[in-house]
């Protein structure tokens, strides 16, 4: 399985480059790496330490680096708890990701970080399609194609990888250091918690710790992503009649097996904000949807020319306001 997984992260590559028009440098497309449970939280932490990295450089420029104060340790607590119950829930469910923060690669010149890495977690690829039922050569193609999708769009689009890095390093810069407002923010987060096991409703866990600027720059890393997850979901989809044939049960099955979680399940998706990333994705493939059909993908393909010509909220929500601002206008396409 392993060895197939490998080969068909090679395969779709072409597929997925033919649809949506966008190719970038051959040599440039990052490692693949097919991992254990273990293997994909042990990734994400390393990711996590690049991210903080520049986060570590500006909290020295401005002259309170961390240091022993109650504060620094209270918030490392707190934001060790939301990494850790997050990674924990995710290990047993993410079938693949593009991992876009890796650390530099000692075998490299002068120890470069790789661009990115196509990572598929095995485990849960097994998981999955045997609950769906699925032919599990199909299902190994089709989880492929939405992660080469990605691998496309961040080594198609120059500043993409940078961008999404640069707004996250500002959420944690955005973050509050003074002791009573962590603890407010504390009990608002266990407000949210008992919200959702209660009766379902209230913020998530993460969105109940934001401060004000946080929640401004989430939105706009929450737009990026909400496109390039759209995205991928268009183009899997797009692509999979001609290499997986029996992609409509797949779709039909997946899609299923996400409606039928348990009580529990429900709780933990509602807590960290899980279910509402997932309706901004379907809301991400149908804009992707509804450009493709009424301008064709070169005129989609504007959106990748700056972060200025990211889809805002509104736009997500009516495509043909996206349309007359970026695309019927005269902006040049970075993906083709």
């Amino acid at each position: 399985m392993v060895a197939e997984l490998r080969a068909l992260a090679d395969t779709v590559a072409e597929p997925v480059r033919a649809v949506t028009g966008m190719s970038g440098p051959s040599d440039d497309g990052g490692w693949v790496a097919v991992v254990d449970r273990p293997g994909w939280i042990r990734a994400n932490v390393d990711g996590f330490r690049v991210v903080l990295d520049p986060l570590a450089e500006r909290l020295r420029e401005r002259g309170n680096a961390p240091g022993g104060s109650v504060v620094t340790a209270v918030g490392s607590r707190v934001t060790g708890v939301q990494a850790g119950l997050i990674l924990a829930y995710l290990a047993s469910r993410v079938l693949g990701q593009y991992e876009l923060f890796l650390p530099p690669d000692p075998s490299a010149p002068n120890g470069v970080a790789p661009a990115g890495r196509l990572t598929l977690v095995a485990p849960n690829i097994v998981m999955v399609e045997r609950e769906l039922g699925v032919n599990p050569h199909d299902f190994r193609r089709w989880v492929c194609l939405h992660e080469e999708t990605h691998r496309t769009q961040f080594t198609s689009v120059p500043w993409l990888r940078g961008y999404v890095q640069e707004q996250m390093t500002e959420f944690l810069l955005a973050s509050d250091l003074d002791p009573a407002t962590i603890l407010g923010r504390l009990r608002s987060a266990a407000d949210a918690v008992a919200g959702a096991v209660r009766d379902g409703g209230g913020d998530s866990v993460l969105e109940a710790i934001q401060t004000p600027r946080q929640r401004e720059i989430l939105d706009r890393l929450t737009s990026v992503m909400t496109l390039v997850e759209g995205h991928g979901d268009y183009v899997m989809d797009a692509v999979g009649p001609q290499v997986v044939p029996s992609v409509e049960q797949i779709r039909q099955r997946f899609n299923e097996r996400r409606g039928t979680a348990g009580r529990t399940e429900r709780t933990l998706r509602r807590i960290l904000g899980i279910d509402l990333k997932m309706k901004q994705y379907a809301q991400g493939s149908r804009f992707v949807k509804a450009v493709v059909e009424e301008a064709g993908m070169a005129t989609f393909n504007k959106v990748w020319t700056s972060p200025q010509t990211l889809p805002t909220k509104d736009e997500f929500d009516r495509p043909e306001l996206w349309l007359d601002r970026v695309g019927r206008g005269g902006a040049l396409a970075a993906g083709g």
